[in-house]
């Protein structure tokens, strides 16, 4: 049974982004705040942190993430686990950048674009844009899908991430919010969805659903 809130429950307002920023996005941060430092100095080691998406010039790192990444994990599956090369060249990648144009789409599916979020020359985490809702995605997973590799958990970068692709989403997606489901056991996932400005609408017996505006909305 789903619950929704009589009264939505804004728990955590931390974006200020107003303006869109290009595809292939630049956006610094400190290692202690992960808040956007463009034009301001902070004394830290900064770090650029980029989102792109799928394509074949990074063929290799691609691969090397994506066949590292676990079947299932809180719900985002990955079914070219321990994919080889080869059929990742052949196949997997092939799928991501023609389902992004909506080719070859399984019925079920709607068109829906993988980036990979790069930490300087190394990619950390995978991104999904479901580009609008059907009804199994609006009472399901939502817009967006996100991956962060275990060792750069609990470091900000899920929610630098997180905020980049939001702003990839708010052009792609015809809907006024961004639509987005977490397991009720899956707390940091929760923590970066409200720290983008998320607000819990509902929730059932495993999940929280989650609804971020659209920048300017």
């Amino acid at each position: 049974m789903l619950y929704w809130f009589s009264e939505k429950r804004q728990l955590q307002k931390s974006l200020t982004t107003t303006a869109f920023l290009p595809s292939f996005h630049n956006f610094h941060y400190s290692d202690a705040s992960c808040k956007n430092t463009a034009g301001s100095s902070t004394g830290k080691k900064m770090e650029t942190l980029s989102l792109r998406p799928a394509n074949y010039e990074d063929l290799e790192e691609e691969w090397l993430f994506v066949q590292a990444m676990p079947e299932d994990e809180n719900g985002l599956t990955n079914r070219w686990h321990a994919i080889s090369r080869e059929e990742f060249e052949k196949t997997a990648l092939p799928d991501m950048i023609h389902y992004a144009k909506g080719i070859g789409l399984p019925d079920w599916m709607v068109p829906e674009t993988f980036y990979f979020l790069w930490k300087d020359e190394k990619i950390i985490g995978q991104f999904r844009i479901r580009h609008y809702l059907n009804d199994s995605l609006r009472e399901g997973a939502g817009h967006i899908g996100q991956f962060i590799a275990k060792e750069y958990r609990g470091k900000g970068y899920g929610t630098a991430g997180l905020r980049l692709t939001l702003e990839e989403a708010c052009r792609i997606v015809p809907e006024d919010e961004i639509y987005l489901r977490v397991n009720k056991d899956n707390p940091a996932s929760l923590h970066v969805m409200l720290k983008n400005n998320g607000t819990i609408v509902a929730e059932d017996e495993s999940h929280y659903f989650v609804r971020i505006k659209k920048f300017g909305a």
